[in-house]
């Protein structure tokens, strides 16, 4: 199982947060990949920074024959047609996409010169803006 994580808390290209979200989904069904299922919208507090607008999240499943480099590339890639910009660590954001796991795999690879692929998201365990979402999609998913 591969789980996305979404979440937006400022207006861009694609609308409101709701609705950026709503678009990131539909972008999540577009070859090459396939939306299996996903949890309802909830409204959050922000995390890490805490001045900032609260935000809209939600966690996918979806289907693909991606590696996860190919495919942190391609949420990448549609983060900034929804007009993402990354400046500031855990700030305000018009769309943004996460791996949350990828078939159980563990992985902590450089993915940039600066970045680096963590599988599975090393932040899981602290976030319940995904793991309210990942109960309500996969029950049976464990960390």
């Amino acid at each position: 199982m591969i789980l996305i994580g979404l979440g937006s808390n400022i207006s861009g290209p694609w609308g409101s947060p709701r609705q950026a979200l709503e678009r990131a989904l539909v972008e999540l069904d577009q070859f090459p990949l396939r939306l299996v299922r996903h949890s309802t919208v909830i409204d959050t507090d922000p995390f890490g920074r805490k001045n900032q607008p609260r935000f809209v999240n939600a966690v996918a499943v979806v289907e693909t024959h991606l590696a996860p480099e190919a495919l942190i590339q391609k949420l990448q890639a549609i983060e900034r047609s929804g007009g993402r910009k990354r400046t500031i660590r855990w700030g305000p954001r018009t769309i943004d996409l996460d791996i949350l796991d990828y078939h159980g795999r563990v992985l902590n690879q450089r993915k940039s010169f600066t970045r680096l692929l963590k599988l599975p998201h090393p932040g899981i365990a602290q976030r319940s803006f995904v793991l309210e979402p990942i109960a309500e999609i996969a029950p049976r998913w464990i960390h």
